[in-house]
């Protein structure tokens, strides 16, 4: 099937729930879904739990539009998010999730003696870590992320995974292949899964999964990515240069690159997304630092007294407390925060000023550290609702502000469905 009728799917996985859009050609969303895990579990780590929402979500899709229309699926799942499984794909072990941490210290031994200081693999929620924990289980098959388990419902293959989700499994995306060092951490790399890029085909659907949802028997499964990735992708950014500002509880920052940086002293690595690379950091500066001074409404009101254009000639540098992690790699850094001016307006100004320094720099880091320069900026979370906020950091970064085609996860997902379709040939 070709043409306008033609859709995709994407779907997200979160700790919270699920949620799943349909795109058409065009990129553009004619129907979403969403199911919250708390509905089918109280246990978060639960993969029933995880299958049974993400039913539910594609469910709420397919009534809103013809399934014979879907020409492929992908799916993103929390990054680092691992269970052991069999041949058919049964879990084995209660999954270690994206922050769960590995307390075997001669596991995380191996991994630090023979990772190099630039692998995603260092650190006691690796998903390396959590492979040489699941290994000796009896029966395993293959130790695979959650997004990998997910698809496999839809293909019946458990030992598929993508170049972002292995990432932190200790997967070279610079020479595309499983490194020789992995095993001499004491990993059985027979548990290792095999890697496509992420957007490329996987396999059609198995029958049994087209039948239980409609769908066409030549759908195409894609392989997925991370929710980060899939988060960066919605929001439409595409070329070398463009970047994205999370302002959220804390400020991240992610731009493409057309060459891998990695940067271990600031927790910097790359994701390869086709012949680009996503690279990004979190400072310990945001909304954390507004909130520790105002409420919401009280920020409201004084931002309408704010004038954007002016500077206030105040050096802040907004923490809630000592230590930075980028762009500036130090513990012990101190916020910088005075003197306060004696009016509110003037004071949540500075602020605002001084966490649009530190996202300026962010972006020189990732340029000093190889990356292009920064060419376009798109905003997501709570902060981008603030005009005046909005027109400072315009004026310090000096790029076209544009805007966002979408702030959910499962929209990237779908976009990599989209390139996998295409690629396939379906579309």
């Amino acid at each position: 099937m070709s043409g306008e009728s033609a859709l995709v799917i994407g779907i997200d996985i979160g700790t919270s729930g699920a949620r799943a859009v349909a795109m058409n050609e065009a990129g553009e969303i004619v129907a979403s879904g969403a199911a919250k895990l708390s509905a089918f579990s109280d246990d978060h780590r639960d993969p029933l739990a995880w299958w049974k929402a993400l039913q539910a979500t594609l469910g709420d899709v397919l009534v809103a539009i013809d399934p014979i229309r879907v020409r492929a699926i992908s799916i993103d799942g929390t990054s680092g998010t691992m269970l052991p499984v069999a041949a058919d794909g049964a879990p084995l072990a209660t999954p270690l999730m994206y922050n769960d941490p590995v307390a075997d210290r001669a596991v995380l031994d191996g991994i630090a003696t023979h990772a190099p200081k630039e692998s995603a693999a260092h650190g006691a929620t690796s998903g390396l870590a959590k492979l040489l924990t699941f290994q000796a289980l009896p029966g395993v098959f293959r130790v695979i992320h959650q997004a990998d388990w997910l698809a496999g419902h839809f293909t019946g293959l458990y030992d598929v995974s993508d170049e972002n989700n292995t990432l932190k499994t200790g997967y070279d995306p610079v020479s595309r292949s499983w490194p020789d060092w992995i095993e001499r951490t004491g990993a059985r790399v027979d548990l290792l899964p095999d890697v496509l890029a992420a957007g490329a085909p996987v396999a059609t659907i198995s029958p049994a999964a087209a039948d239980a949802f409609g769908l066409s028997s030549d759908v195409v499964v894609v392989a997925g990515t991370t929710d980060g990735c899939a988060s960066f992708l919605a929001t439409g950014a595409d070329r070398p240069g463009d970047g994205v500002s999370a302002l959220g509880t804390t400020l991240t920052v992610k731009m493409l690159s057309d060459r891998p940086l990695f940067a271990p002293e600031y927790g910097l690595y790359s994701h390869r997304i086709g012949d680009m690379w996503l690279a990004g950091g979190a400072s310990n500066t945001g909304g954390a630092v507004l909130a520790a001074h105002f409420t919401a409404e009280r920020i409201a009101e004084l931002s309408l007294r704010i004038d954007p254009e002016t500077a206030t000639g105040l050096d802040y540098y907004p923490l809630t407390k000592p230590g930075e992690r980028f762009p500036i790699a130090d513990p012990e850094l101190m916020p910088r925060m005075k003197p306060r001016p004696a009016d509110d307006a003037e004071f949540l100004k500075a602020i605002f000023e001084g966490i649009a320094s530190v996202e300026h720099l962010a972006y020189q880091r990732l340029v000093s550290l190889g990356g292009p320069a920064l060419r376009s900026v798109r905003t997501v979370g709570g902060g981008a609702k603030n005009p005046g906020w909005a027109a400072i950091r315009a004026r310090k970064l000096a790029v076209p502000f544009l805007p966002v085609l979408s702030e959910e996860a499962a929209a990237g997902a779908a976009r990599l469905a989209l390139s996998g379709a295409r690629e396939a040939g379906v579309l």
